[in-house]
């Protein structure tokens, strides 16, 4: 029993990709020689992305080691060049994204529960928000599983890496890299894992940009040589893995010829010529390795690369030697290698797939197993079981012919939702909760149902476990494959995610509660929002609807003046609440609908479902508007219009055709998305077109764009010269200074003040304009300051040009807004208004 616990402790980390796995003769190739190598290195860093792909595509593809990469964060906290998702939904794309990059540089991924809650500007910073002793944990408990020889680290102790997130993953990697071999700490993982000490820690020194780290006494190597066998250079497999990052926008040309890493040791063993200097990589380090190493060596010396299903016999008596060897970590680890061999070896196409994207809770789901031995090898299926579902059967596989086996299952209430493991608790405000010690580490959601497909060669038995998929054929692409998901009978969606209920508006306004049945429901129904006492049940006792059919339930809701008594008078108080839309069906074994079903799709990565409560943000403001046509440039993305709509602006979204079309005088500002001028080369032209619009009395207002590398603007954007820097203000209770009282953008139409900066998420603001070169006809409004740093007046400037407005901002409207943030509304409310005249 111990035994078996320990392999499905490594088992577990295997990520399941999507895409079935094709294993070309090289690869297999590749695989035998792997067997030899008896070594393993952890990379670890802060965030998806920051790791390098191309030491970890040399390490795994080169020097064969089992490697991996442990990102602290899933990059909640970043931003999205590809399309509106933030926080959590960000961090499932990138989750996804860095699964892809490491099905390409042959890397293993983990993580811990750490949240990126967005840039932070020292380690104390970060560990204000998260739990520094908790995430130490998780990277000790990875560490005690994967057992590296060497611990590579992206970033130093010291600082350099310029982001606290980067500097904290260094500190707790070497702090783990001690705590990792002492059974004091952390006791309550020995249950499952045993001390480890790696041989050694490093830093993988580096040059970004202004800051070089790299002393040629340090020690390096060439890690960009080619591989004949796959046809590729390192850096060019690292370029194909790197350019997995697309919501962060980081696509990247591939590289050849020589490329040196260097290091810098930061703890263990001391070394002079290689990483794995006195690391017994052989199969001498193994129990009963001696016996297996000639064993390996004979499947090597006789590998057919036209015909590998004739090194089965030699691969299935190693297998058996191994399995008689003593157990060990690396026992398990070349069984498993074995295994995978045997199976590419054998020409295998084993898979388990619906044609179903969802198994509905209440109904049933028709699912297809599929075996093939396309190579001819002698095979038996004997069984096969999945979660509801045991077939003993007894199928001699004939060369190349499919063995076909379709059953429908009956999925009751029994059968839990298919949520990310990491999103089923409530998380704390800097990590997740996952109390479930054996799912910390892992990358990726539970697949909905695991086939076990039960086979023997050579009467040696062997189960093989598939996730069973959803499988479509699509008219453009052909064949795909996305997750498998269980959904509940019925989701409840509300609308508008933010509702304002401005002060003294004594009309009342809608919000919706949609239904959608994802099976065929018909029974009574109460729908009710719940949360906001004026609001009862909606009673339907003709509810029915068909699969994938909904139905709305609008309901009416007022605001309420509220008012707080001072010793200067009464003060109009800004107050967000919520409430929860449920649907009770009667009569019926139908679950309640209770959760909204999420759904993120993108061409680059497999589909996304999570569930989640949908709560409807009511926003009790006091809020003025002035002004009521606007149009949006479109930007890489974000939810600004739809509060802008709330506001109750019109709204038109302007892409590069609007733009040169219409006239734009009709519009009473123009704002830019988030990264307009990152992401738009068309802009540039039209810069000529929107200055004519701000010098004839408009007003044009552009959020915040990069100037970097990574994201340079692409055009022109304002009337005056000016240049944005990387100054951000990440704490987002850092206290502002009004610098101009009387400017018209602090008293119309609403009069800000300091209380309009409360409530703030995540940070103040990002990519100031730089103030040190600004031109004389900007006005700088707000000072503000992260705790040690000198004041910053670049996150808000404006100038006048002709007879309007031209504003650059970098305070992150595009979090507050859909976060219901009041001083945000209100102080957005008054840029638009700039060129409006005051009411007499």
């Amino acid at each position: 029993m111990k035994r078996l616990l320990y392999f499905l402790l490594l088992a577990s980390f295997t990520a399941n990709a999507q895409e079935p796995v094709f294993r070309t003769s090289a690869d297999i190739y590749l695989g035998l020689r792997k067997l030899n190598v008896l070594g393993s290195v952890l990379y670890l860093a802060a965030h998806p992305d920051d790791e390098n792909t191309r030491l970890l595509a040399y390490l795994a593809k080169d020097r064969m080691y089992r490697t991996g990469y442990l990102s602290l964060t899933r990059g909640d906290g970043g931003q999205n060049l590809i399309g509106d998702e933030q926080g959590v939904e960000l961090g499932l794309i990138r989750t996804q994204e860095l699964l892809a990059a490491r099905r390409i540089d042959g890397a293993e991924q983990f993580f811990t529960r750490a949240f990126d809650f967005g840039f932070s500007k020292t380690p104390v910073e970060t560990f204000t928000k998260w739990d520094r002793e908790k995430i130490l944990s998780d990277v000790v408990w990875v560490i005690r599983k994967f057992q590296p020889d060497v611990i590579i680290t992206r970033f130093p102790t010291t600082g350099e890496g310029g982001h606290g997130h980067h500097t904290a993953s260094a500190i707790l990697a070497n702090e783990a890299f001690t705590a990792a071999a002492d059974p004091k700490r952390f006791p309550e993982q020995l249950r499952w894992v045993r001390p480890w000490q790696a041989k050694r820690i490093l830093w993988n020194t580096f040059n970004f940009g202004s800051t070089n780290t790299i002393r040629e006494d340090q020690h390096h190597f060439d890690v960009g040589g080619y591989n004949p066998v796959l046809g590729k250079s390192y850096g060019e497999i690292a370029a194909d893995s790197r350019s997995q990052h697309k919501s962060q926008g980081f696509g990247v040309p591939r590289q050849r010829g020589e490329a040196l890493e260097y290091f810098k040791q930061t703890g263990g063993a001391a070394f002079s010529k290689d990483l794995m200097d006195d690391v017994d990589l052989s199969w001498d380090r193994m129990p009963g390795g001696a016996a297996i190493r000639p064993l390996v060596n004979n499947v090597l010396a006789n590998y057919d690369f036209m015909a590998p299903q004739k090194s089965v016999p030699a691969l299935i008596v190693l297998y058996k030697a191994l399995q008689a060897a003593p157990q060990s970590y690396w026992r398990d680890q070349k069984l498993s290698e074995v295994k995978d061999l045997i199976e590419s070896a054998s020409g295998l196409w084993i898979e388990a797939f619906s044609m179903e994207p969802y198994a509905v809770q209440g109904d049933s789901v028709r699912l297809n197993f599929v075996l093939n031995s396309r190579l001819g090898v002698p095979v038996i299926l004997e069984r096969i079981t999945t979660r509801g579902l045991d077939t003993a059967m007894r199928a001699d596989a004939a060369a190349n012919k499919n063995i076909i086996l379709v059953r429908s299952l009956a999925v009751d209430s029994s059968f839990p939702l298919t949520q990310p493991y990491w999103l089923r608790e409530k998380m704390s405000e800097g990590y997740y909760t996952v109390t479930d010690q054996s799912l910390i580490g892992r990358p990726d959601v539970e697949p909905a149902f695991e086939a076990q497909f039960r086979i023997s060669i050579d009467g040696v038995p062997f189960t093989l476990t598939r996730p069973v998929r959803y499988k479509f054929t699509d008219p453009v692409k052909g064949e795909q494959y996305h997750p498998l998901y269980i959904i509940p009978a019925a989701t409840i969606t509300t609308g508008p995610d933010v509702l304002l209920l401005p002060r003294g508006d004594k009309e009342p306004r809608q919000a919706v509660a949609q239904v959608k049945a994802h099976k065929d429901i018909k029974a009574p129904v109460e729908v009710e929002l719940r949360g906001y006492p004026n609001s009862g049940p909606v009673r339907d006792n003709s509810f029915s609807l068909q699969r994938n059919a909904n139905k709305q339930y609008a309901f009416q809701v007022s605001g309420t003046d509220r008012f707080t008594k001072t010793d200067t008078g009464l003060i109009y108080q800004n107050r967000l609440e919520s409430a929860l839309a449920y649907a009770h069906f009667k009569g019926t074994e139908q679950h309640d609908a209770d959760v909204a079903m999420r759904a993120i799709n993108y061409a680059h990565i497999p589909s996304i479902r999570y569930f989640l409560t949908d709560p409807l943000s009511l926003l009790n403001i006091d809020l003025k508007t002035r002004g009521k046509k606007i149009g949006y440039i479109v930007g890489a993305g974000d939810k600004v219009p739809a509060a802008l709509e709330q506001m109750g602006f019109d709204v038109t979204v302007l892409g590069e055709k609007e733009l040169q079309r219409l006239n734009l005088k009709s519009f009473d500002a123009i704002i830019s998305g988030v990264r307009a001028y990152n992401t738009n080369d068309w802009l540039n032209p039209l810069h000529g077109k929107l200055m004519k619009y701000v010098e004839d009395g408009g007003n044009l207002i552009v959020q915040y764009n990069t100037s970097n590398q990574i994201g340079p603007v692409r055009a022109k954007i304002g009337p005056y010269n000016f240049n944005i820097t990387r100054n951000r203000i990440t704490d987002e209770n850092a206290a502002v200074t009004i610098l101009k009282p009387e400017h018209p953008v602090l008293n119309f139409p609403n009069k800000i003040n300091a209380t309009d900066f409360n409530g703030w998420i995540q940070e103040r603001s990002i990519y100031h304009a730089s103030t040190s070169d600004l031109p004389k006809e900007f006005e700088m409004v707000f000072r503000m300051n992260d705790p040690g740093e000198a004041p910053d007046d670049g996150s808000l400037i404006i100038a006048k040009y002709g007879k309007g407005y031209f504003t650059y901002t970098g305070l992150v409207f595009f979090r507050e807004l859909p976060a219901g943030v009041p001083g945000a509304y209100r102080l957005l409310a008054n840029l638009i208004a700039l060129n409006q005249k005051k009411e007499l």
